[in-house]
């Protein structure tokens, strides 16, 4: 079945991902990338514009379908080897997560949000997933599967 997810990620990263077609979650950890499987929705909430500078940004930044394959190694600068999952991200603009702040399941009604933020990646459902891809106004198939997802 068709599961949904949030990741969280600072907009450079996840805009450099978004450019060159895959994500990476928890600085480059690979458990989170393994949850994920081909065909599941995912969206990355990004709570700055670059990692460690508070800007406020608070904005949902991508939106796509994971890609067939499992999670890789890749190569960067001073020897750092992060784990990757490709992705077919959605043709969307960036969308800032306030006004939907009443209305997703993980903050409607609570006063701190970000707690469920801070794990980095969580399941939400498709109906949410729907929410945000239209806030994001996504010019792409993505995955919505009537009848839920795994949980």
């Amino acid at each position: 079945m068709t599961m949904h997810w949030i990741g969280v990620a600072s907009a450079e990263h996840v805009r450099r991902g978004r450019a060159e077609g895959f994500m990476q979650l928890g600085h480059g950890k690979e458990a989170p990338l393994r949850r994920l499987r081909p065909g599941d929705g995912i969206v990355f909430y990004s709570p700055t514009t670059v990692l460690g500078v508070k800007d406020g940004l608070q904005s949902f930044t991508a939106i796509g379908t994971v890609a067939e394959g499992e999670p890789y190694r890749a190569e960067m600068e001073g020897g750092f080897q992060p784990f990757r999952r490709n992705v077919r991200w959605a043709d969307a603009r960036e969308a800032p997560i306030k006004p939907l702040l009443d209305e997703l399941q993980f903050s409607a009604g609570r006063a701190n949000c970000g707690q469920k933020l801070r794990f980095g990646l969580f399941s939400i459902s498709e109906e949410y997933f729907r929410l945000i891809a239209e806030a994001m106004r996504a010019k792409t198939d993505l995955p919505m599967a009537s009848g839920g997802g795994r949980q």
